[in-house]
């Protein structure tokens, strides 16, 4: 049994369209010994668009743009590539590992080749389930650093070198190979099939994720429940902030109780409450609240933002 790692770069990638440049990839045997290291450049029969997974920062490769007008198109290499992907003797890896898998299913569809069918895996997800951190996306460089592997960004096979280590790295801190690793971790792999890609997972990972969904509900029934209250609410008659709106951080929202009460405050100084930002004259947050709807409220003329002591103050005084 081989390891297969891979990475691919694209000269521009669309919601529909990724123009494959080079696919590096690395063969190595269970114990992590090299057997092969190549970058397969590719025409991309287009421009070149280089930019990062976000789509904002260029990306520079080591070959110069003209050098891949004289490689041939994917087509030629399709074959080839296949081979390698859906060999059974290999296990295939790479690092988020599911936008290669994109691009090579939107490659197919390009030149309207048969789909790929090979099941893979993902060093950040292993990472991530390795660490017991789910909280975002961690990339090569930063995991090649945690792990105290050298990293050289944008060149395929030097990327998909530096995952193979630092797999590896984590398979000698658990003392095993990688079967074993995966097994430990309770890692299930990914699937392409007819055009169809199942992202791999984990159970820490479905875990996380379930308890995320749990907390996203609560909150929303939370905020059910103080819409209704706020909807039967109203303003006092003559009181100093009539005709004035507020409106509190989902924070704030969040916490059924002191949204309740700090609302009865705004209602009994004859204020109302609004859920739209733009609609208030002030906001309420907690200091250090740095999420998109106070940021929004900040930039907003008109809104005076203020902390939950300064409301307090504001409708005291």
């Amino acid at each position: 049994m081989s390891l297969v790692f891979f990475d691919i770069e694209c000269a521009s990638v669309r919601k529909t369209v990724a123009k494959i440049c080079v696919f590096g990839y690395v063969v190595c045997d269970e114990n992590f010994n090299i057997l092969k290291k190549e970058d397969i450049l590719i025409n991309p029969r287009g421009e070149f668009h280089l930019t990062d997974r976000k789509g904002d920062k260029g990306i520079v490769l080591p070959y110069s743009y003209e050098e891949f007008k004289k490689y041939p198109a994917f087509p030629k290499v399709y074959g080839y590539i296949k081979e390698l992907l859906e060999d059974k003797d290999n296990i295939i890896l790479g690092h988020a590992t599911m936008n290669d898998v994109k691009y090579l299913n939107l490659e197919t569809k390009r030149f309207r080749l048969p789909s790929f069918r090979f099941s893979f895996s993902d060093s950040q997800l292993i990472y991530m389930t390795y660490i017991s951190d789910y909280s975002h996306q961690f990339g090569l460089e930063h995991i090649a650093n945690d792990l105290g592997v050298d990293f050289v960004p944008h060149r395929a096979a030097d990327d998909a070198y530096a995952t193979m280590r630092v797999v590896e790295a984590m398979c000698k801190a658990k003392g095993c190979g990688y079967s074993e690793l995966v097994k430990q971790l309770r890692v299930t792999e990914g699937r392409i099939s007819n055009y169809q890609i199942h992202a791999p997972t984990s159970h820490g990972f479905k875990a996380h994720h379930a308890k995320i969904n749990e907390l996203k509900q609560q909150r929303a029934k939370t905020r059910t429940k103080f819409a209704n209250y706020i909807t039967r609410k109203r303003p006092f008659s003559g009181g100093k902030f009539a005709g004035k709106t507020f409106t509190f951080a989902r924070e704030i929202e969040d916490d059924l109780p002191l949204a309740e009460s700090m609302a009865d405050a705004v209602f009994k100084s004859g204020g109302n409450y609004s859920f739209h930002v733009t609609k208030s004259d002030f906001y309420v947050t907690f200091q250090g609240d740095d999420s998109p709807r106070s940021q929004n409220a900040q930039k907003l003329k008109g809104v005076t933002v203020l902390d939950v002591a300064g409301f307090k103050e504001l409708l005291n005084g």
